[in-house]
């Protein structure tokens, strides 16, 4: 179902972002993180598509109503991205969700795509509210983002991979199973033969992997319906 644009507040910080509910009314949370384009389509597609399997989805606008359509405009948006500021934006949409009436849950998952995957498994590092993550072929640093592992304790993430990125060989990827995994928390990684980074993203053709995309949805739908109690 269709969602809609909103602007959304907790414990005195706001931000905005597009929201979609299920048919039912009600159903556990989840945060959708943008792609490095920012806000686009295929972000409120896929909060859509969360609304569908019964998630009231949530993707917060980290970029402030900007967005990009080529490599060069989105590298610069994310490279200014202020990451403390989006990291707390990600914070309140959780407890701003949690607060819903619609929401069936005290905890949230949160999925994102590129920077975004990379933004969505820091994200478990950030609140206690946020207890399921996903990232969808995440960046291979964490330098910046400087996470506190120790904080997945008792979290879980999954983490799927591109072959074109280096698989879950990959070090960044490798760091964050072997750290999630060592602080009490259980992360996993799924590699996806024959795939270029951005596999998931139908609106890009010459990358886009049918297949991959629809195995990758249906483990992370039942990631968080198992973590997130559906």
């Amino acid at each position: 179902m269709a969602g809609n644009h909103i602007k959304f507040s907790a414990d005195g910080k706001s931000g905005a972002g597009y929201i979609a509910i299920p048919e039912s009314g009600s159903g556990p949370a989840v945060i959708v993180i943008q792609e490095w384009w920012g806000l686009v389509g295929h972000i409120t597609e896929i909060v859509d598509r969360f609304a569908a399997a019964g998630f009231v989805a949530l993707a917060p606008d980290l970029y402030h109503g900007q967005a990009a359509s080529e490599p060069d405009e989105a590298k610069k948006l994310m490279m200014e991205l202020e990451l403390n500021r989006a990291g707390e934006e990600i914070v309140t949409a959780a407890k701003y969700l949690t607060s819903m009436k619609n929401t069936t849950s005290t905890h949230v998952g949160v999925v994102g795509f590129c920077m975004g995957g990379s933004l969505a498994i820091w994200s478990g590092t950030l609140s206690d509210r946020i207890t399921a993550t996903v990232g969808f072929y995440p960046g291979a640093s964490w330098e910046r983002h400087a996470p506190l592992w120790s904080a997945y304790n008792g979290k879980q993430a999954m983490i799927h991979c591109a072959q074109g990125d280096g698989t879950s060989a990959a070090p960044g990827i490798q760091e964050a199973l072997s750290e999630i995994n060592a602080s009490g928390g259980k992360a996993v990684a799924f590699d996806y033969a024959d795939t270029e980074h951005a596999f998931f993203n139908n609106d890009r053709p010459e990358v886009f992997n049918e297949v991959a995309a629809k195995l990758a949805w249906a483990r992370t739908i039942n990631f968080f319906a198992e973590q997130l109690s559906l």
